[in-house]
């Protein structure tokens, strides 16, 4: 697998986990070994496993937590580290940027930070998700 394919294997993950609202799922993708950190839309900032993952878990077992479709998605590595940008369709009704960031650990990729915000996208832009294409934007 190359490592584009891999941090893109994680960040799907990411995203498969959210949308089956799987909270262990949840917890394999952030790395369990260095400091992690996550920002929800309206939330202040998140620091750590414990504080990351108790969030997600309160989000995730909310039966009203949003259907979550991703686009755009925009990917950079940087050595051992990878930059996942992309739009989050949420409920088909409202948009939000998002920044996903991993690092290497090992022969797979981990979550590091998280962050996600209010984004005014024209939906008639929005690209199929990574699964849907053979080839994208994606450096």
């Amino acid at each position: 697998m190359s490592e584009r394919d891999a941090v893109l294997f994680a960040h799907s993950a990411f995203y498969l986990a959210f949308s089956a609202r799987d909270h262990k799922a949840m917890g394999d993708v952030w790395t369990s070994d260095r400091p992690v950190s996550c920002i929800h839309p309206g939330w202040a900032a998140l620091y750590g496993r414990e504080a990351v993952l108790k969030s997600w878990k309160s989000i995730l077992s909310n039966p009203k937590a949003p259907k979550v479709k991703v686009h755009n998605e925009r990917l950079d590595i940087l050595g051992d580290a990878a930059i996942v940008t992309c739009v989050e369709e949420l409920n088909g009704q409202q948009f939000l940027a998002a920044t996903n960031l991993f690092i290497r650990a090992g022969s797979a990729w981990k979550l590091v930070h998280h962050q996600a915000g209010p984004a005014n996208v024209d939906p008639q832009s929005l690209e199929p998700a990574e699964d849907d294409r053979s080839r994208g934007p994606i450096n």
